[in-house]
């Protein structure tokens, strides 16, 4: 039986910028020193973050990789509105204040033994997070991430290594850095990229989990981030192979404190809904308690 995670202290720091590179169709990753956050930060963790100093409103970034010993936290935004334009142009050694880590992380403590991991889009960090967390040395899980985009993907993707039995062939694109950690990761786009499967992530990971035995499909745990009609297709997915699913919401938040209430969805549950605030009550929930399935409610 899962344990509740526990929610971890929100710090106030002042990060230095380590690293800024930016990436095909306004992409970009930034590194953090935020050594605070990066010893507690968990995979669904993620920050408010200072975009300008000439802004108010601070803007929730998902935390893409944390390295405790280290003091660091990377960061993947793409530009949408001014704030993040405003962060794009930020420099090596600028100071950013930020909160974090914020959030309920993903629940990992007793997971199966082969975590589907399923990213779209900005979606695709605590997916890499998570990955991570997951592939210690020593440990018998064997995750397998699928990884979605209709804009060029924030890294150089190459032909994997790793073969995946139940994936079409030709489909050997991965992402580098998870190629490199001996994780199995592939691609999937509608924008006919080289080597990624043509298609929704959420059909690849159809495809694949067809190809299944009924006995490797009881080993099989999805874990998911991205834009709402993504998760749903996700959800759908869980209920139709009648796999435990947990999501990560994406929800525009003001205070990221839970303070303002701005961010609260309806959660559904064995004792009737619920609004749940994504920022301190999330951003991570069972798939079926935000996208009930019939006859199964999650008891929380």
């Amino acid at each position: 039986m899962q344990h509740p995670p526990t929610r971890n202290s929100v710090y106030t720091e002042s990060a230095e910028i380590l690293e800024h590179n930016a990436y095909p169709a306004d992409q970009y990753v930034i590194r953090l020193y935020a050594p605070q956050t990066a010893i507690h930060a968990r995979p669904g963790s993620f920050v408010h973050l200072q975009c300008d100093s000439d802004l108010l409103m601070r803007r929730p970034m998902s935390i893409m990789r944390a390295d405790a010993k280290a003091g660091w936290i990377d960061i993947l935004y793409k530009i949408h509105g001014e704030g993040t334009r405003r962060l794009s142009r930020r420099k090596k050694g600028e100071r950013l204040e930020l909160l974090g880590p914020i959030g309920v992380p993903f629940k990992v403590e007793n997971y199966r033994r082969y975590p589907l991991l399923i990213g779209g889009g900005v979606g695709i960090p605590p997916m890499v997070f998570l990955a991570e967390h997951i592939k210690k040395p020593g440990s018998h899980t064997k995750p397998l991430v699928l990884m979605g985009s209709e804009i060029p993907f924030p890294f150089n993707a190459r032909p994997s290594q790793i073969i995946i039995n139940g994936i079409p062939e030709g489909i050997i694109a991965t992402m580098p850095l998870l190629e490199d950690w001996g994780i199995p990761c592939r691609l999937a786009s509608l924008q006919e990229y080289p080597g990624c499967y043509e298609g929704y992530v959420t059909e690849f990971a159809r495809h694949w989990l067809i190809s299944l035995q009924p006995a490797q499909l009881r080993d099989i745990e999805i874990f998911s981030c991205g834009p709402t009609p993504m998760l749903k297709a996700v959800s759908k997915l869980a209920q139709d192979f009648d796999l435990p699913c947990q999501i990560s919401v994406e929800e525009y938040m003001a205070c990221a404190v839970g303070g303002c209430a701005g961010c609260a969805i309806e959660i559904h549950t064995s004792a009737g809904p619920a609004m749940k605030r994504v920022c301190v009550d999330g951003p991570v929930f069972e798939a079926a308690s935000v996208y009930p399935y019939p006859n199964r409610l999650s008891a929380g």
